[in-house]
């Protein structure tokens, strides 16, 4: 069975003092995730708003997508149907026996 489903998205862009801010939201029509980003025009450069707020967006996009990601992680927990988990972290450096 085929189906559609619209999840509106809201993005909003604050620029104040070289600094800009973007808040996006998400509404699924169960829940809803925000988004924020931040850009800093660095003072030796010069200050072009629509980088910063590519850069702020995109940042806020990215920190949705985490979220819902992680949304989605728990909501496969919860059905049983998720992926084992990895609690061991991969070591850096030289190991003992290399040394």
């Amino acid at each position: 069975m085929a189906k559609t489903v619209e999840w509106p998205v809201r993005l909003t862009l604050f620029e104040e003092d070289g600094t800009t801010k973007a808040r996006v939201e998400l509404r699924t029509g169960t829940t809803t995730l925000t988004g924020h980003g931040t850009a800093r025009c660095s003072p030796e450069d010069r200050d072009v708003p629509e980088i910063g707020d590519e850069i702020a967006a995109g940042r806020a996009m990215k920190d949705l997508a985490g979220q819902l990601q992680r949304v989605a992680d728990l909501d496969l927990e919860g059905v049983g149907a998720a992926p084992p988990r990895h609690d061991h972290r991969a070591a850096y450096g030289w190991a003992d026996a290399m040394a």
